[in-house]
């Protein structure tokens, strides 16, 4: 195995590109390692990115909030305007593992694992984040959404790495929130996961909004109907139960030993109407 620490991006990039034989971004390492421990991967090159500047600061950006690649969980719950603007997404990102993993883990290997129960993914897709991705032919722009391909597999190129994830200006009274199930009160993988954000006119009016589904599909899911439902309301129950119909319809998950289809698809309704409720109250809805 060949361990590179370059110190650009477009060095990571064409590191990856060059490499013939199986290659793996070194970020917090949270996952990686474990794979590595366990013999379930044995990558001939291993790129870390803690080198490169521009992947392990946030930088507030045209009112927005541009987060590194390599930042870690924890910098990013220390962070008190990004806290301020997207308490949802910094919520599941904070539900990543342990405190002492939180200080290694980051949102974009959580992202680019490509698992469908990541925490921190659902709260990106509903706030409609966006990857800068760099490789061979250049940077580009990509939907978070539009990333991971299934279980363990993501739509970026050979060569291609993320370099950060922008999370865009807030209009006034916005707000989010992330909530999830799981068998334990810590540290246990999502059953189903569910990210809301929306935003408010003066009188309480949702006007904009996008729900994020995780563990209940092959990827985690934008379900554009959840979003629909609430568009147009002041969260009342009517809307809250199109909601949470809307969320139950667009799943498609497996039986497993930590829950049952019928199971996940029910749940996905209840907290999609409880992390409603909690993004509508941050943005200042009664």
């Amino acid at each position: 195995m060949r361990y590179e620490a370059p110190g650009t991006i477009e060095e990571a990039a064409t590191l990856l590109a060059r490499e013939s034989g199986i290659a793996r971004v070194l970020a917090g390492g949270t996952d990686l390692l474990v794979q590595l421990r366990a013999g379930m991967i044995e990558p001939d090159l291993v790129v870390d990115v803690k080198r490169i500047p521009a992947m392990m600061d946030i930088v507030e950006e045209n009112g927005g909030f541009r987060i590194g690649a390599g930042v870690s969980c924890a910098r990013m719950g220390e962070h008190a305007a990004l806290v301020a603007a997207w308490p949802g997404v910094v919520e599941g990102a904070e539900l990543i593992g342990s405190t002492q993993v939180q200080g290694r883990a980051t949102m974009t290997g959580n992202l680019c694992n490509c698992g469908p129960a990541a925490d921190s993914v659902p709260g990106l897709v509903a706030a409609k984040a966006v990857a800068t991705v760099v490789g061979p032919e250049g940077r580009r722009e990509i939907l978070v959404k539009d990333i991971p391909a299934g279980p363990g597999k993501s739509n970026l190129k050979k060569g291609e790495i993320v370099e950060s994830i922008f999370l865009p200006k807030r209009p006034e009274r916005s707000g989010d929130a992330y909530l999830r199930f799981i068998p334990r009160t810590e540290m246990d993988i999502a059953v189903v996961g569910v990210g809301v954000s929306l935003t408010l006119d003066a009188d309480g009016t949702i006007t904009e909004a996008g729900v994020g589904l995780g563990a209940v599909a092959p990827t985690v899911l934008d379900v554009e109907d959840a979003a629909k439902a609430i568009i147009g309301s002041k969260l009342d129950e009517a809307a809250l139960e199109k909601l949470a119909a809307a969320a139950s319809a667009a799943c498609n998950p497996i039986n497993d030993k930590r829950g049952t289809i019928e199971f996940r698809v029910d749940v996905a309704g209840v907290l999609a109407k409880r992390a409603a409720k909690i993004a509508y109250k941050r943005a200042g809805g009664k």
